[in-house]
């Protein structure tokens, strides 16, 4: 394998070399996943300096890219080499592997076992990119135990304990990614009177993977108190986030105010975008998103995010 030299390291990445964090930032693939694509599966070869250091070009980049197209249509990781390789017909019955990591994961929560569910979901963070793990993992996992805790005896302790390790979880990531990150960030308030809101959640996590910083209020504020929140902040965009009915009439009357104000755009992501669209669709400057990836894909169409 060719190996570059340290000594011309600026020289590399000026012939278009990137290292790996900077790869991360333009696909979304975190450095660790990177890392296992390589080891594991031999997914990518980058180039190597003396001192060990990956380099990307952007033929790698295209490559990167391609792997998580095939991992967001449902083929597993280890599937995806021959299938670049154009060596294989394309095959998307992998919903066994994601079926069976969800009755992992949602037996873990009904034994109250916070361990075997953070394991579990380590195994595949490992290996797989967030927008991946939301789309195959995350969300029906969330839709299955909502289904499991209607009217269900230990609900509210098995809910806890899920939404304590999601907040853990994400948010651990989310401070990590806004420390290495710089520019105007996303701020994301929560509009429900729910205690928690794992899409608002997952929202960051995946906007934060994008290289764009994020600031949460998760607490509900009264929107006439937001231009405070703007004015010290002075993010890039606003998302607001609610699983459930608002009153669409005071959203009504506060948005037109709010949006000029802060000349930024706006956006309502949840089922709140669903539950009200006909009452709001015709606001200007408000864009509606029904879950957290059609937000993130709402915030890359209006270049909010890369």
């Amino acid at each position: 394998m060719p190996r570059f030299s340290d000594a011309s390291l600026d020289e590399d990445l000026a012939d278009g070399w990137v290292p790996i964090r900077e790869v991360a930032r333009l696909t979304g693939v975190n450095p660790v996943t990177l890392r296992a694509w390589e080891r594991r599966y031999g997914l990518i070869v980058p180039r190597r300096t003396p001192k060990g250091h990956r380099l990307y070009d952007q033929g790698h980049v295209q490559r990167i890219q391609g792997i998580v197209n095939w991992l967001n249509r449902g083929v597993a990781v280890s599937q995806v080499k021959p299938l670049l390789d154009g060596r294989q017909a394309v095959i998307l019955g992998e919903h066994n592997q994601w079926s069976g990591l969800q009755e992992e994961m949602m037996l873990a929560v009904a034994q109250l076992s916070e361990r075997r569910l953070d394991e579990s979901f380590n195994r595949a963070l490992a290996i797989y990119p967030p927008r991946t793990l939301c789309e195959h993992l995350l969300m029906p996992l969330m839709l299955g135990l909502e289904q499991r805790w209607v009217d269900g005896f230990g609900a509210e302790l098995e809910r806890g304990l899920f939404n304590s390790w999601l907040r853990t979880k994400v948010g651990m990531r989310l401070y990590h990614n806004n420390r290495q990150q710089n520019g105007a960030p996303l701020l994301l308030i929560s509009l429900s009177e729910q205690h928690f809101e794992p899409g608002l959640w997952l929202c960051a996590w995946l906007v934060s993977n994008t290289g764009c910083p994020v600031e949460i209020i998760e607490w509900p504020v009264a929107l006439t108190e937001l231009p405070l929140s703007l004015e010290l902040l002075a993010p890039r965009g606003l998302l607001l986030y609610a699983s459930q009915s608002l009153d669409a009439g005071y959203l009504r009357r506060q948005l037109p105010r709010l949006v000029p104000h802060a000349a930024l755009p706006v956006l309502l992501a949840g089922p709140a975008a669903s539950i009200h669209q006909l009452e709001l669709q015709d606001l200007p400057d408000l864009t509606l998103a029904n879950d957290p990836l059609s937000a993130v894909e709402a915030l890359q169409a209006n270049q909010l995010i890369g």
